[in-house]
């Protein structure tokens, strides 16, 4: 599926990209570890309560690339939240592999694990109120990552955490506790505190959860411009498909697996206009399966089975049922 927009948005996005990409070169010394900063290959998290299994991931595969910034979308249940914890190294995977950067998931010591999330790994969550310590002013929030972590003295820390507000839109509140900010001004300041100790990786679970439209957009361009500037991968999950639109790629995960994809890329047209083109992919695993959009499964009522043709250039699926295998012979 191919869906065309001209909008003002799509400049910037494509540049906004191309310079992530270019911050990401430099973070990792040479283009030729750009690739696979983020992955997973088959990857299983079972959850047992009770004597009851859950199957949280079923197998899934993913692969984000150094510098990318990348929306995860699913339903309630899919297993996204299970995915980020993992990812940001608070839970543990069963079975499968999970890899960020030289960190194996499976297999940290708690002495590495710690490690891992105090300097690989920064995160945002989507409770306002869990990001950011009460009693502090929005510049020590930023400045106490650094303090813990031993990073730069005093002087330097303070102007590190000003640097980091003034680039995520909020300078302005470097001396207000968070009770004194509003929601949007709290979720920008707790990116700024994510980054502090400039991690190679940010996580951020329903960061526009709490907010309105407006005030969502205005932390996601801080994202974005954390993502452009220093060049630092970022993954969202999120149920807001106004923030999924402003991303290079969107994941969707269904039932525990990458279901689909959608990339958007920018060009320019015969008159010279700038479209924004998005084209939508179902995700191959290593064994040759795949999830149909569930549009085209009620649409054309699949159920249990579906005719498979080899074309030369496609393949063709069919429903497969009794009443279509007669009215193919009828016919």
């Amino acid at each position: 599926m191919t869906v065309t927009a001209q909008t003002p948005l799509v400049p910037d996005l494509a540049a906004l990209h191309q310079r992530a990409a270019q911050r990401a070169a430099e973070r990792a010394g040479g283009q030729d570890r750009l690739r696979g900063h983020i992955v997973c290959d088959g990857l299983v998290r079972i959850f047992k309560t009770e004597g009851v299994e859950v199957v949280a991931l079923q197998g899934l595969d993913l692969v984000i690339d150094r510098g990318e910034l990348v929306a995860i979308v699913g339903a309630s249940g899919s297993g996204k939240s299970t995915l980020l914890n993992i990812l940001s190294g608070l839970d543990t995977p069963t079975a499968g592999i999970a890899r960020v950067a030289d960190y194996d998931l499976l297999s940290l010591s708690a002495k590495r694990r710690l490690s891992y999330r105090r300097e690989l790994v920064g995160f945002v969550w989507q409770q306002t109120g869990r990001n950011l310590l009460p009693y502090l002013t929005a510049l020590e929030n930023v400045e106490l990552p650094m303090q813990l972590a031993g990073k730069r003295g005093g002087k330097a820390r303070r102007e590190r955490a000003r640097e980091l507000l003034d680039m995520v839109g909020v300078g302005y509140c470097a001396d207000r506790r968070p009770g004194q900010l509003s929601g949007g001004e709290q979720q920008r300041v707790a990116v700024a505190v994510a980054v502090a100790n400039d991690p190679e990786v940010l996580f951020a679970d329903e960061p526009t959860g709490e907010l309105d439209e407006a005030t969502g957009a205005e932390v996601f361009a801080a994202l974005r411009t954390i993502n452009a500037e220093l060049g630092v991968t970022i993954v969202v999950v999120t149920h807001d498909h106004a923030v999924a639109t402003q991303v290079r790629r969107t994941v969707a995960i269904r039932d525990g697996r990458t279901a689909s994809e959608v990339r958007r890329t920018a060009r320019v047209d015969a008159e010279g206009n700038t479209e924004l083109v998005s084209e939508e992919y179902a995700v191959l695993d290593r064994n040759g399966r795949m999830q149909l959009p569930a549009a085209f499964v009620d649409a054309l009522s699949l159920k249990e089975r579906v005719r498979l043709d080899l074309e030369p250039d496609h393949v063709q699926v069919r429903p497969g049922d009794r009443a279509s295998d007669e009215r193919e012979a009828r016919a």
